[in-house]
């Protein structure tokens, strides 16, 4: 299991399912570096593992709330991307971007908050895949993304766009 094509991508089952906001506004996005979890020490966008039964959108809410203290406003969604790794593992995970939020974004012990100018992205300190879709997430194309990873290698991917 190292290329997409090992996978049969229809009766494929994550373990988890999670999600990623990215707040943008006045040309800047705001980004976290991990704490903890599922990579810890990498930036990304607050989010993370759904509870049973929640809503992707309630998730990306709760997530954002509890990792910098702010609720995301007019939140869209972006797309969703799938991840096998090759230790077994799999996730997916649902995208949203907001261009608003309340409350003032704040350090927790699970992220600290970092505003990035959108044409300054450190996609050098984010995982793999990220410099694939964030850039389609940013222009509201909508996509669906499927990646094979063995740790913090990307092996293989395919990144679908919905055409209109």
């Amino acid at each position: 299991m190292r290329a997409i094509a090992d996978i049969d991508w229809d009766s494929w089952r994550p373990k988890d399912s999670a999600t990623l906001v990215f707040v943008v506004k006045q040309g800047s996005i705001l980004l976290i570096r991990k704490k903890r979890g599922l990579g810890a020490g990498k930036i990304n966008g607050p989010g993370g593992r759904l509870n049973p039964g929640e809503a992707p959108m309630d998730g990306a809410i709760r997530e954002t709330q509890e990792e910098l203290l702010i609720t995301p406003l007019e939140l869209r969604y972006s797309g969703e991307n799938m991840f096998q790794f090759v230790d077994g593992y799999s996730i997916h995970v649902h995208v949203f971007k907001a261009s608003d939020y309340d409350g003032e974004p704040t350090e927790t012990d699970e992220a600290v908050p970092l505003w990035t100018p959108l044409d300054a992205i450190p996609y050098h300190d984010m995982w793999k895949d990220d410099e694939l879709w964030l850039p389609l997430a940013l222009k509201e194309v909508v996509f669906s993304g499927r990646y094979i990873f063995e740790g913090d290698s990307m092996l293989d991917h395919q990144l679908n766009v919905e055409s209109h």
